[in-house]
């Protein structure tokens, strides 16, 4: 029982960073625990210097930097770079693609500017104004309220929206990958989306960086072994090895292939 709440706090303290706030009440639905058991977690964890409370929610403390998209889009610049070019070197001129929420996702949509004709299917902003700048592609959006700081739209609309389409390529990223090779997100509305994209596209290409390897969160998709490719920076640390060698040529690690 420890543990369990060990772990229940690390993770509510991965979902505050990664999303920069979050209710008592979403908390609660997203680790099926009552509200007063949060709370005391929040009482926990708010001894420290990292998180605070403000009006129902637990938030980053002030000065913890910027907002956490920026932040993650502002890390590992040359490894997400590597990854960006390896998976643009996959899309022809003229193909259809799906793009999901991330950092890496964004990284993806950048090294894409030179390509021509595509149509873009995307619930992130962000990608779609970096792929607007080639007038000769078709950018399409979910409706909707926009998710910030990320700059994007979840939820179950857009899992409808994905629903709606068809593509050659779906690009995703995910928050982590368990150690039995299970996709990890922070919501399941992101997981939902993301499998409906990967669902309706004829290839899959997961974009990560070594450190989603071992990386918790709590809702719970797909599997590594499901994907057509898989594409990362660095190599993990050896205590994932089993999950590296049965993927053999699916996966590529972008640094060594440069």
């Amino acid at each position: 029982m420890a543990s369990k709440k060990i772990r229940r706090r690390d993770l509510i303290q991965q979902v505050v960073q990664e999303q920069g706030g979050m209710s008592v009440g979403a908390l609660a639905e997203m680790f099926g625990v009552s509200m007063q058991t949060i709370r005391r977690d929040l009482d926990t964890l708010c001894d420290g210097q990292a998180l605070q409370r403000s009006h129902g929610r637990i938030e980053l403390a002030e000065g913890r930097g910027n907002t956490p998209f920026d932040q993650r889009a502002g890390t590992n610049l040359v490894g997400k770079r590597a990854i960006a070019s390896s998976a643009a070197a996959l899309i022809p001129d003229g193909s259809t693609i799906f793009i999901s929420i991330g950092s890496t996702a964004l990284s993806v949509a950048r090294a894409l500017h030179r390509k021509k004709e595509l149509t873009v299917i995307t619930n992130n902003l962000s990608v779609a104004m970096a792929l607007s700048e080639e007038i000769s592609n078709r950018i399409i959006v979910p409706g909707g309220e926009i998710r910030l700081p990320d700059r994007d739209f979840v939820g179950e609309e857009v899992v409808e929206f994905f629903s709606r389409y068809r593509a050659e390529f779906a690009i995703f990223g995910t928050a982590g990958i368990d150690p039995d090779g299970r996709l990890l997100e922070f919501h399941q509305a992101e997981v939902r989306a993301t499998y409906q994209m990967w669902r309706n596209a004829q290839k899959s290409i997961l974009v990560i960086d070594r450190s989603k390897f071992g990386r918790l969160a709590p809702s719970v998709g797909g599997s590594l072994s499901e994907l057509d490719t898989i594409i990362c920076d660095r190599p993990p640390s050896d205590q994932f090895h089993h999950l590296i060698e049965p993927l053999g040529g699916r996966i590529v690690f972008a640094e060594e292939a440069e």
